[in-house]
């Protein structure tokens, strides 16, 4: 079977199994519910997905479990910072899905239009404080962060973990001079792991994923700097109908439920 005809029989089979598309219309790349990826056939060729660098543990279980259900299918990630994957696709990387860590970041590439439908939401993630096991130096607030002597690592601003921490600080009315500013959650969360900084404000499923190694400290001003997670099948993607198909997986109950162990919200 050609390259063109197996894209045409996985798509037909996509919307067959996945109900009725959302109002961006049938030829939406997007527009797909939450029912079964792959029901009736399968989805063939390499998908390339950029995602941040917050989804690494969640999207490469998601990955594995959407290729045992499409044998022909290989998914490759690559993760990092959403403002530097924006920047990539923007500037014309292949890819065929991206997933950003705010609505933001994926605001660069909808108004690139390299977006190939409207983008959903499909998580959100919330923010805590890293602090090494056992909070040595007993840090509960964002206040407690500005002490004298305390070394906190933030993520640059530019990218949605920096973005939700700036909104969180400002919330609480503290200012602070971080001793590094990093360029997505993992990076920052490493320096308190390697004992470099004390505290690091990063994602709650980030610290839950390096539970081994550090606490997470809850904090009440996250509560209003939540980021939403969009996710869309890129305009050019190599593999329309395995970027489709991964789209749709991701809102599968299977995936959602890999997503909310890890520590996400539902949208």
């Amino acid at each position: 079977m050609t390259t063109r005809r197996w894209a045409a029989v996985a798509v037909a089979a996509l919307l067959a199994t996945t109900g009725c598309a959302d109002t961006a219309g049938d030829e939406d790349p997007n527009a797909v519910s939450s029912g079964p990826a792959s029901a009736g056939a399968t989805v063939p060729g390499p998908i390339t997905v950029l995602a941040a660098a917050s989804l690494t543990e969640s999207f490469t279980a998601i990955g594995t479990e959407f290729e045992e259900r499409n044998p022909s299918a290989e998914v490759t990630f690559s993760f990092g910072g959403s403002s530097g994957l924006a920047q990539q696709i923007t500037a014309g990387a292949p890819a065929d899905v991206f997933a950003a860590a705010s609505p933001a970041t994926m605001k660069a590439v909808t108004d690139a239009g390299d977006a190939g439908g409207a983008p959903a939401t499909f998580v959100r993630n919330q923010l805590v404080i890293a602090v090494a096991k056992g909070n040595p130096r007993q840090l509960t607030t964002l206040a407690t962060l500005a002490g004298p002597g305390v070394k906190v690592a933030l993520c640059a601003e530019q990218v949605p973990c920096g973005a939700a921490a700036s909104k969180a600080l400002a919330a609480a009315g503290v200012r602070l001079t971080p001793v590094t500013l990093e360029p997505d959650v993992r990076a920052a969360l490493a320096k308190v792991k390697l004992g470099e900084v004390d505290a690091a404000v990063v994602y709650r499923t980030d610290a839950r994923s390096a539970a081994a190694d550090v606490d997470g400290v809850e904090f009440p001003e996250s509560a209003g700097a939540i980021n939403d997670y969009p996710i869309v099948a890129l305009r050019d993607a190599p593999n329309p109908a395995g970027a489709a198909a991964f789209v749709a997986f991701v809102r599968t109950p299977e995936a959602q439920r890999i997503l909310i162990d890890a520590g996400f919200q539902k949208p």
